[in-house]
């Protein structure tokens, strides 16, 4: 590196501290941003001390209402809870008489990480977290429905149901006021399918409500439970997602505390896991929808604590009934989208697996059209899945060949030129020649027939499935606690090295699919640079460059520590993918002859002197920004010298 370069970089420094040191915030700054907190932090402390109070006054009128026999609520307060249970070959739910609400969710063809059928949900879920004013704060789940009352409102959580007309999956629960005055909630289990159908249809209410009662309230709170092995990586996968009514979904934070109020009508909102989801679907819509989503700290058996409040229509006098469906299932794309056509409401689309997020635009029609059913393709062969992976990489990496040839090509000849490229080097070898340096090699790219710009297209065409594997990978539920070679479940991180400590930032283990993708990455960074041309430059130029194939280097190694907690499967395919490039790499160098290259745009050029082509393209753009940027330099210099 030599003295004008590290003056560069001390100057650049020197740049970037003083920047710092000037926009630091004044100490009235500082002082106005506390203020600020301290305000916010006293605003929830308010609002906390609102909700105590709120909750103690109506645990007042509970129990003095549980003492007027007069009171419409004197039947319902009182009872003993017990447990309805709806079943079919994929999914167990019970439903809780104390709130008419299903309590518990346990799938049939899914274990959890001991080895048993899974339990996304069920009554006992239970945490206690420290609050720095109100000290421990009790966590749990529940879902009621609200209703505004002309004397009291209606809290479901708070009062009693009578199961009638209990058959093998259906159930109805009955809030009974008086003997002709209840409320019937019908659930219905569908056949061979995770979604439960709920019809809220009332009985005579109309004079015991008030007439503007339009709507039914709904409060979801979930402790969402830890399913997989890697807390961190299923972390980036757990989240509130909602759908807006004609239009796509959206999320809360995953990696962060969240709250948001939705203005907009909403036709779902899904409690999602990395393979697993609540959903509560509206067969109209849901209005005022208010989220939260609180993240918990590893260790605790769970990843987040989400709460949800909406309000959906509701008829009084039973004329009509308020119908919801529940989704307590995987996020597999297949099973949802085939419970798109289980909605309850035939003109309405409720696009659940769009609640797999399989990247931006392009990438989710790649994945969504390509490579979901090349994968269930191959998957429906019955092979291992890390050799589903191994053909999936296979058929991807032929699929780009073309592109990947095109771009070796491309940079073939632009290396067969460096004689030519040597020559117009010594033919300019002042700094201020640069630009007349770059327009002759332009020009003699032209004349062979080479496009320096040629290498790049195939590239970005690649990119796009690139990432799409990236999204869908960590996404596929097929792979979860598949085993293959040493590691035992490709949806998490494979630890066949670990210990006991976390050390940062490598964590308690080391993932060997992860190490031999950073490899593979190292000898495929080696090969590429050297499929690089050199078009020759000035000094600083050089440095640049070895600067920027240094860089390259480094990057495997910090890829390290961010895979290192990653799923197995996901790199697995990065290393296959990664190995696979560095064999084609091989295989091109070998095939393709850089002379039989040179002789080839020796002879075009031959054959095109007397004629010569007009050029298009991005080659005649480069040449016109070339051209215009000499002229503006001529100009300049000639100011000078005036």
């Amino acid at each position: 590196m030599d003295k004008r370069s590290i003056i560069g970089y001390l100057l650049i420094a020197a740049t970037l501290f003083g920047y710092m040191y000037f926009n630091q915030p004044d100490p009235q700054a500082i002082e106005a941003q506390k203020h600020y907190q301290d305000s916010i932090a006293a605003i929830q402390y308010e609002q906390e001390l609102a909700s105590i109070k709120e909750a103690e006054q109506r645990q007042a009128q509970l129990d003095a209402l549980e003492q007027d026999s007069t009171s419409l609520l004197f039947n319902a307060l009182k009872g003993e809870e017990q447990f309805i249970t709806l079943a079919n070959d994929k999914i167990s739910l019970r439903i809780s008489t104390l709130g008419g609400r299903v309590c518990s969710a346990t799938l049939s063809d899914y274990n959890d990480q001991q080895g048993n059928p899974i339990t996304l949900f069920n009554e006992t879920d239970h945490i206690t977290v420290r609050n720095s004013r109100r000290g421990s704060e009790e966590l749990y789940n529940q879902f009621y429905f609200t209703i505004d009352g002309k004397e009291n409102n209606i809290n479901t959580s708070e009062l009693y149901f009578t199961p009638t007309q209990v058959t093998g999956n259906s159930v109805v629960m009955r809030l009974a006021f008086t003997a002709d005055k209840y409320i019937d909630f019908t659930y219905r289990l569908l056949p061979d399918s995770y979604m439960l159908n709920l019809a809220i249809e009332a009985h005579n209410m109309q004079g015991t409500l008030p007439g503007s009662t339009r709507e039914i309230g709904i409060n979801w709170d979930q402790l969402l439970r830890q399913q997989e092995k890697g807390f961190t990586f299923e972390q980036q996968y757990t989240n509130i997602t909602y759908k807006l009514a004609d239009d796509d979904t959206d999320n809360l934070s995953e990696r962060s505390n969240d709250k948001e109020n939705i203005d907009e009508p909403v036709d779902w909102v899904a409690f999602k896991n990395q393979f697993f989801s609540c959903i509560v679907i509206a067969a109209d819509e849901f209005n005022s929808v208010s989220l939260s989503s609180d993240t918990i700290n590893e260790g605790k058996g769970y990843m987040k604590n989400c709460s949800a409040s909406m309000y959906t229509p509701f008829d009084p006098s039973g004329k009509q009934a308020t119908d919801l469906q529940f989704y307590f299932g995987p996020n597999k794309y297949s099973e949802l989208k085939a419970s798109n056509n289980l909605s309850i409401n035939e003109d309405k689309e409720l696009q659940l697996h769009k609640l797999i997020y399989f990247g931006w635009p392009i990438v989710r029609l790649i994945n969504r059209f390509g490579i979901v059913y090349l994968f269930d393709w191959l998957t429906s062969w019955g092979l291992s899945m890390g050799v589903v992976l191994l053909l999936l990489t296979l058929i991807v990496k032929a699929v780009v060949y073309p592109f990947t040839y095109k771009s070796y090509v491309s940079s073939a000849k632009m290396r067969a030129l460096k004689p030519y490229i040597d020559e117009v080097n010594a033919k300019y070898p002042k700094p201020e020649d640069a630009m007349k340096k770059q327009q002759e090699i332009m020009t003699l790219y032209s004349k062979y027939g080479a496009n320096p710009m040629g290498g790049c297209l195939p590239m970005l065409i690649q990119m796009p499935i690139f990432i799409a594997l990236f999204n869908f990978v960590p996404n596929a539920i097929e792979l979860r606690q598949e085993s293959f070679l040493w590691a035992h479940d490709l949806s998490s991180y494979d630890a066949l090295i670990s210990w006991g400590t976390s050390i940062w930032p490598i964590g308690n283990h080391i993932s060997i699919f992860c190490l031999l993708f950073c490899v593979t990455q190292i000898l495929n960074t080696y090969y590429t640079s050297k499929m690089q041309p050199n078009m020759g430059g000035s000094p600083e130029q050089e440095t640049q460059m070895k600067v920027m194939r240094w860089m390259m280097y480094l990057m495997p190694i910090m890829f390290f520590f961010i895979f290192n907690d990653y799923s197995s499967g996901l790199n697995y395919y990065y290393f296959l993918s990664t190995l696979i490039s560095v064999l084609i790499f091989i295989y091109l160098r070998r095939t393709v002859k850089e002379e039989e290259l040179l002789r080839k745009m020796e002879t075009f050029y031959e054959s095109n002197k007397n004629n010569p082509a007009k050029r298009s393209g991005m080659m005649a753009r480069l040449e016109a920004l070339q051209q215009e940027q000499q002229r503006l330099l001529e100009e300049q210099q000639k100011r000078k010298k005036k």
